[in-house]
């Protein structure tokens, strides 16, 4: 082989191993625009819910100062038949509010809300709701209420009342 065919060969070895680092990356760029990206930009922490459980009342109580920013603060209750997540949040009017991480039309797809500002956005279908109608307007793709009591200082919610919303999530990873 003479020395210029050799430096060719060279060349052609150096460009076809960079193109085998391009395919990945080009791969993974189309995955995460055909996912929607969104896991890129969701407010929930990277540990996921935090993971709460009922005191010997059979309740769960929250301070209402850890909602005086108007963040939503999601939750996951180990159920008797599996995890239930659900979040809590001061809308702009004041009242603290609670409702199931999902809603009676998505909940098959386990996608569950981000918060956006006042509104809580589906994960599945990106439907917005205003947080001061959680609560308020139930059914279809609205975040499904869960009742909660205001006590004091305290939001206190039923484990039985979690427990009620567990069909929603039928077939969730712990």
């Amino acid at each position: 082989m003479s020395e210029r065919e050799a430096k060719r060969e060279q060349f052609n070895q150096k460009t076809s191993s960079g193109n085998k680092l391009l395919i990945p990356i080009v791969v993974l760029v189309l995955a995460v625009v055909a996912g929607g990206g969104w896991f890129l930009f969701a407010p929930q922490s990277v540990g996921g819910p935090e993971v709460v459980s009922a005191g010997q009342d059979g309740t769960i109580r929250f301070s209402s100062a850890d909602y005086s920013d108007g963040n939503a603060k999601f939750y996951r209750f180990k159920g008797q038949s599996g995890p239930i997540d659900f979040f809590v949040v001061r809308s702009r009017d004041g009242v603290i509010r609670s409702a199931f991480d999902t809603c009676d039309v998505c909940y098959k797809a386990l996608k569950g809300y981000r918060q956006e500002g006042d509104d809580m956005v589906c994960n599945n279908c990106d439907q917005r709701f205003k947080t001061d109608m959680i609560n308020v307007v139930k059914g279809g793709c609205n975040p499904a209420p869960l009742q909660r009591q205001q006590a004091g200082e305290a939001i206190v919610i039923a484990a039985a009342d979690i427990e009620k919303g567990a069909w929603y999530f039928k077939g969730a990873v712990n």
